[in-house]
C-alpha cells in the first residue's frame, strides 16, 4: 500500500469496510484503522461521494456502495472464468452430485468465482465472491503447483500459514513438498486442511502454454466420502477443466497479453 499513494490508502479503507461483513460505524473504523481520524474521515467521505460507500443516516453506518455492485458485475463478466465455464460447472455438478467450485488467484489468495452446491448441501466456508487462503485449499494448491518459480516464491512469502486444523500446512517448506507431489500427480487434495470434515479434489485449469487460468474442484465431507472415492472422479474433473481451458484460449484475461514491444522515444 505504501507505494500506491492516496488511491492505495483509499482502497485499504474500502477493504476495511467490506471486511466487517455488515454496516459499520465510523468509530469502529477508527478503532481498527492505522490512519489519523481526520485522514480516515476524508477517505470515507470521498468514497461515499463517489458511490463506493453508502451512508445510512438513520443508523449512522457505512457499507459498500452500489457503484461497487456495477464494477463487480463488470469484473465478473470481463475478468472471471465464471461466465464461459458455467455450462461445464453445471454439467459436472449434475453428474457428480457433489459441491463444485471454480476459483482463480487474486494476488496471493484464492477467489471463488462460482459454486454449485451438492445434492445434499453441507455448510462450508467457500461461497462465490469469497476470498480464501491459497496454502490450505484444494483449488489454491492446484494453482500454486503450476506457477512459475518466481511467482510461486512471491505468493508463498505472502501466506499467513495460520493453523486452521491439525492438517494445515504451517510452513513454506511443508507446502512446497505438497506442491511437488501435486505437480507429479496432476491434481491436489484438501485433506481437512481448511475446515474439519471437509475434503476436496482440485485440478488446475491451464492455458495451452501451461499458464494457470484457475482451478476446478469437487468437495465433500468425511462423513459421506473418503479421499479415494473423490480421487476416482479425477478424470471427469480433468475433462471439464480442459474444456474450460479450450473455451478460454481465445479469451483475453487481464495480464495475459504479451508485453508490448518497446518502441523507444
Amino acid at each position: 500500500m505504501t507505494g500506491d499513494g492516496t488511491v492505495g490508502k483509499a482502497l485499504a479503507v474500502l477493504d476495511q469496510v467490506a471486511a466487517y461483513g455488515r454496516p459499520v460505524r465510523f468509530g469502529e473504523l477508527l478503532t481498527d484503522s492505522t490512519f489519523p481520524k481526520a485522514t480516515l474521515y476524508r477517505f470515507v467521505q470521498t468514497l461515499t461521494n463517489q458511490g463506493m460507500l453508502q451512508y445510512d443516516p438513520d443508523r449512522q453506518t457505512y457499507a459498500p456502495g452500489m457503484r461497487l455492485v456495477r464494477l463487480a458485475h463488470a469484473a465478473w463478466t470481463q475478468s472471471s472464468l465464471a461466465p464461459l465455464a458455467r455450462s461445464h460447472v453445471d454439467a459436472l455438478s449434475a453428474e457428480l452430485g457433489e459441491t463444485v467450485h471454480l476459483a482463480q488467484l487474486d494476488n496471493a489468495q484464492v477467489l471463488y468465482v462460482d459454486k454449485r452446491n451438492a445434492a445434499k448441501p453441507v455448510e462450508m466456508f467457500s461461497q462465490a465472491g469469497k476470498v480464501g487462503p491459497a496454502y490450505c485449499t484444494g483449488v489454491g494448491k492446484a494453482m500454486l503447483a503450476f506457477l512459475p518459480e518466481a511467482e510461486l516464491a512471491r505468493i508463498i512469502s505472502q501466506q499467513s500459514f495460520h493453523r486452521f486444523t491439525e492438517h494445515t500446512h504451517t510452513s513454506g517448506e511443508s507446502l512446497r513438498r505438497d506442491l511437488a507431489e501435486i505437480r507429479a500427480r496432476g491434481y491436489a487434495f484438501d485433506r481437512e486442511e481448511h475446515e474439519p470434515g471437509i475434503i476436496c479434489l482440485a485440478l488446475p485449469i491451464l492455458a495451452g502454454g501451461g499458464r494457470v487460468l484457475g482451478a476446478l474442484s469437487i468437495t465433500s465431507t468425511t462423513a459421506r466420502m473418503a479421499l479415494p472415492a473423490l480421487e476416482a472422479h479425477a478424470p471427469l474433473i480433468r475433462h471439464a477443466a480442459e474444456r474450460i481451458a479450450a473455451d478460454a484460449q481465445d479469451w483475453h484475461f487481464p495480464g495475459a497479453t504479451d508485453a508490448l514491444p518497446h518502441t523507444g522515444t
